[in-house]
């Protein structure tokens, strides 16, 4: 008898495995393209090639596309609206100062500012920065200088070194203390409750031009890392947006950042009603038009490419006005709107924060010529807000752009 498995040969055997069943038609396996089996073999080994590099190419096509969606969804403003609450504190804020010098209008076009989601050293207390510090000058307290620091004897240190003095933290930085990280604006008001935390000053100028500044305080600038260092700590930090009005109708926006920052067009930038919107980057505090991640190299070019960002997000809402101090200006003269409002320490011409760490201090690093803990900076009466432009003076003029 003939044994069943004398005349079976390897091609049957793949045909069993690959080719659909001839009786059902159903797939068995995987089939080979028989056309190819009739292209030479170099010609059969290009046209797979090719097949991979579409799928390739389709792949990358399919990641750009995806980082723009991602992009675009980061920066997109997500839906918000502004609690009833803070409207009404709004509506009465605005009736206080009808009848100062400080036009509706300024309330009614004023920024809103979102915190970063990660931010931990929120807007702060003006008063309360200046009672936890002591003047010196290189490092040495300042003699006969008043015994307790507040917003109404501050610039009684003009007389006593001027722009050498720095507000150093009664407690040591590098220890972090607690008063650092300021006030958490309240969710339903939008404001930092039991902290005064802006400084708003409008300035008449020639041509019905009025320039509004939106000046704000942290008490803390927490730097960015760069390359896992951490760069550019420092006590006190001023930040600000300039509306430029011209007769009563908003024109410009200027959006601090650091040393300068950028312009644009009112109709340019995003909004909340007519509440024009502002990103405040996560611990440095600079404020952005968009959300996203900013290369600091774009604004300061010895800072190499690629290494430093500040990072801006949808996160608190924060509505400076409900927290400040109103006041008009005009040839170096700040003057209150209303009554009760300090104004001295608007004229003192120190650093708002302690002198930089020599690098012999504990927790002091120095990267590239960049150090961890830096010197305070000098406060709203050195914002140029006298400026004739919408930017800040600096060479190459200023460009208003008209789209984000």
């Amino acid at each position: 008898m003939m044994d069943p498995h004398d005349d079976v040969e390897l091609s049957d055997l793949e045909d069993d495995a690959f080719i659909p069943d001839r009786t059902t038609g159903n797939l068995k396996g995987k089939s080979p393209n028989r056309f190819l089996r009739w292209i030479p073999t170099r010609m059969r080994t290009f046209l797979e090639n090719m097949s991979r590099i579409r799928l390739v190419i389709l792949t990358v096509i399919v990641f750009i596309l995806l980082l723009v969606f991602i992009s675009y969804w980061n920066g997109r403003l997500k839906d918000v609206s502004i609690p009833e609450q803070s409207i009404a504190l709004s509506k009465e804020l605005a009736k206080n100062l009808s009848h100062t010098a400080i036009p509706g209008y300024v309330l009614t076009y004023a920024p809103l500012v979102f915190l970063d989601i990660g931010e931990e050293f929120y807007p702060s207390d003006m008063a309360a920065h200046v009672s936890n510090t002591h003047p010196t000058i290189d490092f040495t307290p300042v003699k006969d200088a008043p015994e307790g620091l507040t917003l109404d004897n501050l610039n009684d240190l003009n007389d006593l070194g001027g722009d050498k003095i720095y507000l150093t933290s009664t407690t040591l930085l590098t220890k972090l203390p607690n008063y650092l990280h300021g006030q958490k604006p309240d969710k339903k008001t939008l404001q930092t409750e039991n902290a005064v935390s802006c400084v708003i000053a409008v300035a008449n100028k020639d041509g019905g031009i009025l320039d509004a500044f939106y000046i704000y305080f942290y008490t803390f600038n927490d730097g960015p890392t760069a390359l896992g260092h951490k760069v550019g700590n420092h006590l006190g930090d001023w930040e600000h947006n300039m509306i430029r009005f011209k007769n009563g109708e908003p024109q410009a926006i200027w959006y601090s950042q650091h040393e300068y920052g950028e312009a644009f067009t009112y109709d340019a930038v995003n909004k909340i009603g007519k509440r024009p919107i502002g990103f405040s980057a996560k611990g440095s505090h600079a404020n952005y038009a968009v959300s996203g991640a900013h290369d600091l190299h774009e604004l300061d070019e010895e800072i190499p490419a690629h290494i430093a960002f500040d990072h801006t997000s949808q996160g608190l809402l924060w509505d400076p006005t409900l927290s400040a101090y109103y006041y008009s200006y005009s040839d170096d003269k700040f003057s209150p709107a209303t009554d009760k409002t300090p104004v001295n320490y608007l004229y003192f011409e120190g650093q708002w924060g302690d002198q930089q760490y020599l690098d012999s201090v504990v927790g002091q690093e120095e990267f590239h010529g960049f150090h961890k803990w830096n010197s305070g900076p000098q406060g709203p009466i050195f914002k140029h807000l006298d400026r004739k432009s919408v930017c800040l003076p600096r060479d190459g003029g200023c460009i208003i752009k008209e789209s984000l």
